[in-house]
């Protein structure tokens, strides 16, 4: 890229440094041991196109609308600031609507794809002739936005150039000859319903704006700003009815939304549904805290403002505006921005591949690294969920606004994959809003919770980080604040049932999908299971993993679905294309969110065959709707699902359909993403299926893998590892894996360990353009399911009380069967396996509880395995068996020893008629 000055280019330099905290871009030399070079891109920043999402193209379901809902304004990665323009018209977060040519102002802060409305405080307006407007008119063929920079000129002559720090944007505004300039700020005005404070200097202005009601909900926050610009005001005041008073120097006021036709979109909470105002014309109206400015153009027709906001106070607003590099001027520091994208996008360089490929890599990539944003001041004060300042640790910094339920999925896996060092710092983040609120928020704003959403995605999100590698974080202390959690009902609603049946029935109050909610629940205790592993807390681990099997107590075996289950244990009428007791998906689309433990989900469901045929008919369409048996790639809870191939055997599948997403889902226009990027989970999404790699497991690091579109990848990892891929063959059509060497040696396995991942390596991939099934089909090369039961299962007789053995009446093998008491014979009917997945299985069936009941005296029988909860004993270490879905053990009645005594289960109470001791 074009340098004009050596000094510029100093200043760029320096100032990169400062967006990035230090973090060093990708290195170029060649790797150990005779690796061949690194891949390296130069400027992939040229790439970014921010404007791709800003257009409503894809179908619109009624989840967000029908656009990314991205901004096309500048930020720095992980920024505090995202100054972008705002149309009059748009759907929802991001303020920006392409279709629309009026822009009503470029307000300060953003959110990247949300399905809902916040933030976009504080707008800045150009003015002609020191008369104030409510918008300007514009062209797309005038207006430009790229990696950390944005340009439009207006109508009107009028051009707004933008581009941001970490803490900070910088304005270049250009006006016209023949008139003058002026520009008007606006205190008290965001996306939603505001109040600010704004105060005039000879060459700043200063002030607060308050806002919040993201998704209709009750949160608040103050964003306080500070604005210098290149020359004192030629003329200042407050606007009023009669237009500015230079009397009046300072003000407080108010906006309101004006009303128009809501939209579609909705967002679920502990309370329900929720409508969220979402298309056509959404105005606010100009407050009381709205102030013009003019300026003298002799000097110069260009007016330069430099901006820091803080969520702290005033002075850390001034404190951050210190950012800024002396003597640097707005093209430096506009180059500093792309700099500071340079260095991060250029952790993952591509070779090959189309320009339009690239564009969609890039910007996909871009688009995943706005979000969490700084939140704290360079002083390392900020704003705590209680309230109160604290302060981060030197040299770290705290991340705030977490759009959990979306991003678990993926995106906070590529930023402790490419951003180990923050990775540890949004952890740390995470951690330090659940101490200090007391509990953790699913959809968290600045420094408050929202309450949208369904699960308990925050602390998964930590221990996600961690197996990452960034674990540079109060592991323990998330992990107590988190256990703590799931008795709260603000952080877990619907606990109660929950934790004592196993799963949330229907009808249970303020639960909002309650089978999306308990698969929500089992994914977040795996993935804490996951982390007391890796703490050595064996306790908590096995207490998380038990619970994570809470999908088999709504796995309806009769139609092979993960299906809604009324608190009597009996089940509601059903279809599979229902939205009913689900979150933004249907019971189709639902039923694969078990990504920890596909092999008991495919295995429940008939196996690999009869899952393969069911993967098959889902993906007949790719982007069909919450009310659809079809796949939903236009939302998060659909995104797992083309990999799961992988666990069945058919790693060619995988490969076929990711790439035709990819293809087909996702392009280089404005409307180029099939629904909202959700603070850039669609966006990672995209990124992982042009690696072909993907993390299916959230706590676990272990990648799935498709294959690469591009012919030559390097993954800097920023950690010193970097991971190499290389596809000669790559190409759109040639998705299809025929062979694979990791490090040199040749494999069958379809995915890759953690160990792999967080040390690096080197793949080199043999594609086709013609499947090859037989790749990664073997059973060896499946990745890693996790279960409760043991890995290697044991077979034997299960010894009881007296000395008794558990048996099966007369060796029957009817449904139905009595199990009793007996005495120790060696036959086949006392011969138990307690199988990996948790079950206990004898003359090919399971130990059952009758009709999944919880109650004492409820009968235990033989049953054909199914995959249900009424099968999973959980050895305890008083030497009971626990029925996991209920806090009821394997019981011989009243204590008795007497043979033939048929069994039961009973509250659990240590007593000796509850000991039993399974083979070993």
């Amino acid at each position: 890229m074009f340098r004009s000055t050596a000094v510029a280019r100093v200043l760029s330099v320096a100032a990169a440094a400062v967006l990035l905290g230090g973090v060093a871009g990708p290195a170029r030399a060649g790797g150990p041991g005779g690796r061949a070079a690194h891949t390296t891109v130069d400027d992939p920043a040229r790439y970014v196109d921010p404007l791709i999402g800003t257009r409503a193209d894809a179908p619109n379901f009624g989840n967000g609308g029908a656009a990314g809902n991205t901004f096309p304004g500048a930020a720095a990665p992980l920024g505090m600031v995202q100054w972008s323009p705002d149309t009059v018209a748009y759907q929802n977060g991001g303020g920006y609507d392409y279709r629309d040519n009026r822009i009503t102002g470029f307000s300060l802060t953003h959110l990247s794809g949300a399905g809902c409305i916040d933030f976009g405080t504080t707008p800045f307006l150009p003015v002609l002739d020191d008369t104030p407007a409510d918008s300007a008119t514009f062209s797309h063929g005038a207006e430009s936005a790229s990696a950390g920079s944005y340009r439009v000129a207006l109508d009107n002559g009028v051009t707004t150039e933008l581009t941001a720090g970490r803490r900070y944007g910088v304005a270049r505004f250009g006006y016209p000859a023949g008139h003058t300039a002026a520009l008007t700020v606006d205190a008290g005005r965001a996306f939603n319903s505001a109040t600010g404070s704004i105060t005039l200097g000879t060459d700043s202005i200063s002030g607060w704006t308050e806002s919040g009601g993201f998704c209709g909900t009750g949160n608040r926050y103050r964003i306080w700003f500070h604005a210098v610009f290149d020359r004192p005001f030629r003329t200042a005041g407050i606007l009023g009815p009669a237009g500015p008073d230079p009397a009046r120097q300072s003000a407080t006021g108010s906006s309101t939304v004006v009303p128009h036709t809501p939209g579609h979109a909705t967002a679920h909470g502990p309370a329900g549904p929720r409508a969220a105002e979402a298309g056509g014309d959404r105005r606010t109206t100009a407050s009381d805290a709205r102030a013009l400015v003019g300026f003298d153009l002799d000097a110069s027709r260009t007016v330069t403002a430099r901006v820091a906001i803080s969520f702290v106070s005033a002075e850390g607003a001034r404190a951050n505006l210190g950012e800024v590099p002396p003597g640097a001027n707005f093209d430096a520091l506009r180059d500093a921005a792309r700099d500071a994208w340079n260095a991060l996008l250029g952790r993952i360089a591509v070779a090959g591949g189309t320009t339009a490929q690239r564009r969609v890599f890039y910007t996909a990539l871009y688009h995943a690294l706005l979000h969490p944003n700084t939140f704290s001041d360079t002083d390392g004060r900020y704003l705590g969920f209680d309230g109160q300042v604290h302060r981060t640790r030197s040299g770290h910094t705290q991340y705030a606004t977490y759009s959990g339920w979306d991003v678990y999925r993926c995106q906070i896996q590529l930023l402790g994959l490419l951003l180990p060092q923050e990775g540890a710092d949004i952890a740390q983040s995470i951690t330090d809003q659940g101490t200090s609120g007391g509990w953790f928020d699913r959809w968290t704003v600045a420094n408050g919770p929202t309450g949208v959403m369904v699960g308990d995605p925050l602390p998964a999100m930590a221990a996600t980080l961690a197996a990452f590698g960034a674990d540079d974080f109060d592991r323990a202390g998330l992990l107590r604040a988190a256990l703590a959690g799931r008795a709260d009902p603000r952080q877990r609603p619907g606990h109660g049932p929950y934790d004592d049946t196993g799963y949330i029935p229907v009808d249970t109050s303020d639960v909002a999908g309650p089978v999306s909610t308990t698969l929500e629940y089992t994914t977040a205790d795996f993935a804490l299971a996951a982390l007391a592993e890796r703490l050595g807390d064996g306790a908590a681990r096995e207490l998380l993993l038990h619970r994570a099997t809470g999908w088999r107590n709504l796995y309806r075996a009769d139609v092979g679905y993960l299906a809604p289950r009324r608190a009597d244990h009996g089940w509601p009428d059903f279809r599979p294309d229902q939205l009913a007791e689900y979150v933004e998906s249907s019971a189709a689309q639902y039923t694969w969110m078990v990504p920890y433990n596909l092999r008991g989900l495919f295995d429940a469901m008939g196996g690999d065959g009869a899952v393969t045929r069911r993967l098959d008919d889902f993906f007949t369409q790719l982007n069909a709707g919450d009310r659809s048996p079809y796949a939903y790639l236009g939302n998060e809870p659909s995104l797992n699902t083309p990999w799961a191939y992988v666990q069945a055997g058919r790693p060619d599948r995988t490969q076929d359909v990711v790439r035709r997403a990819w293809s087909g889902l996702f392009d280089d226009s404005p409307g180029g993403e099939p629904g909202n990027d959700d603070l850039g989970a669609m966006s990672a999404w995209a990124v992982w299926a042009a690696l072909g790699l993907y993390p299916q497991v959230p706590g676990r690091a272990e990648l799935v893998l498709a294959g690469p579109l591009f012919p030559a990848v390097t993954v800097y990892r920023g950690n010193g590892a970097t991971i190499d891929i290389d596809a000669p063959d790559a190409s759109v059509d040639h998705p299809y894996v025929h062979a694979l060497t990791v490090d040199g040696t040749p494999t069958g396995r379809a995915w890759l360990s953690e160990d792999f991942v967080r040390t690096g390596g080197r793949l080199a991939f043999t594609l086709s353009a013609e499947p090859d099934p037989q790749w990664g089909a073997a059973a060896g090369d499946r990745p890693p399911s996790f279960d409760v039961g043991p890995a290697h299962p044991v077979t034997g007789p299960v010894t009881g009380p007296g000395g008794g053995c558990l048996d099966v009446d007369g060796g029957r093998t009817d449904n139905g069967a009595a199990v009793r008491l007996q005495d120790c014979d060696g036959s086949a009917a006392q011969q138990w396996t307690l199988a990996s997945d948790g079950s206990l299985r004898a003359l090919g069936k399971c130990l059952d509880v009758d009709h999944s009941g919880t109650a004492d005296g409820t009968a235990v029988q033989l049953w054909d395995c199914n995959g249900t909860g009424a099968q999973q004993w959980w050895p305890q270490a008083d030497g009971s068996l626990r029925n996991t879905p209920s806090p009821h053990c394997l019981d011989a009645p009243d204590g008795t020893t007497a043979t033939d005594t048929r069994l039961r289960l009973w509250q659990c109470n240590g007593t000796a008629a509850q000991r039993w001791t399974p083979a070993r």
